[in-house]
């Protein structure tokens, strides 16, 4: 389908296995390129050195491990596209990827991030996922994570600058299938990870309370100073949690336990 548009489809390898053959394949297709990252920078840093090559000021991301629902991905972002407004697909997951082993992140996708774009645009914020995202240049840029640091979780942060600086979001029934599930213990990890970065980032932001529902509750147990006692508790349950959380039926209520606990828990 011919929409009638200049474009350009730009890839940045994150110094990944990626063999050379396959990389010269992709820059001998029209308009499009791919570079590769001499060492590991993560998704974040990797997005910005997208933005910065970019030519046009419309922005599509997509994560390596994501395909479209719908043949007319494309047109669908198009057609909802207004200036200074960003827009969200959404995610979805397919039982096809799902083993033994990556359960935990299907399950938390399936429930948590898999939500129809009315229920998304009741807490626009809480659904930023920056893995199927149109977006302005200027805006991107002036919202990314700017630090040379390979973190996880910075959706997070990404979220409450699009807040604070009051830019228009809106999230839309279009999309991707997301393939690639972690490993259960990579996903714990990544997650916990995305607390600590939420707690030396965000947590003593302003209003931030009003997009992050983990520093929402945070902040209410420091205000009532009762940060050590929540610690101590969190110490005790820790084996029980994780039992729960790493059953074949994910108990996501003790994960966002346990997630309270270790971000009380981190110094």
């Amino acid at each position: 389908m011919s929409l009638g548009i200049e474009y350009e489809i730009l890839c940045q390898d994150d110094c990944s296995d990626l063999f050379d053959d396959e990389i010269h394949k992709v820059n001998n297709l029209k308009n499009c390129s791919i570079e590769r990252n001499e060492r590991k920078k993560g998704r974040t840093q990797n997005r910005l050195i997208l933005a910065n090559k970019a030519r046009y000021n419309l922005l599509l991301f997509l994560d390596a491990d994501v395909f479209p629902e719908k043949q007319t991905f494309i047109k669908e972002y198009l057609k909802e596209y207004r200036p200074n407004i960003t827009l969200f697909g959404g995610y979805k997951y397919t039982e096809e990827y799902l083993t033994e082993t990556n359960f935990f992140r299907y399950n938390y996708g399936k429930k948590r991030e898999e939500k129809v774009a009315s229920i998304r645009n009741l807490t626009p914020h809480s659904y930023v996922f920056s893995g199927n995202m149109l977006i302005e240049k200027s805006i991107f840029l002036s919202c990314n994570f700017s630090e040379q640091q390979n973190l996880y979780g910075l959706d997070n942060f990404f979220s409450y600058n699009l807040y604070i600086k009051r830019y228009k979001i809106q999230h839309i029934d279009n999309s991707i299938y997301h393939n690639g599930l972690e490993d259960n213990a990579i996903f714990f990890t990544k997650s916990l990870e995305s607390v600590a970065s939420r707690k030396y980032f965000l947590a003593d932001k302003k209003d931030v309370e009003k997009v992050n529902s983990l520093l929402k509750n945070y902040n209410l147990i420091r205000k009532n100073k009762l940060t050590k006692i929540v610690s101590i508790l969190f110490k005790c349950s820790e084996p029980l949690l994780k039992v729960l959380i790493f059953k074949k039926k994910t108990n996501l209520f003790a994960f966002d336990l346990y997630r309270l606990g270790y971000i009380c828990n981190l110094k």
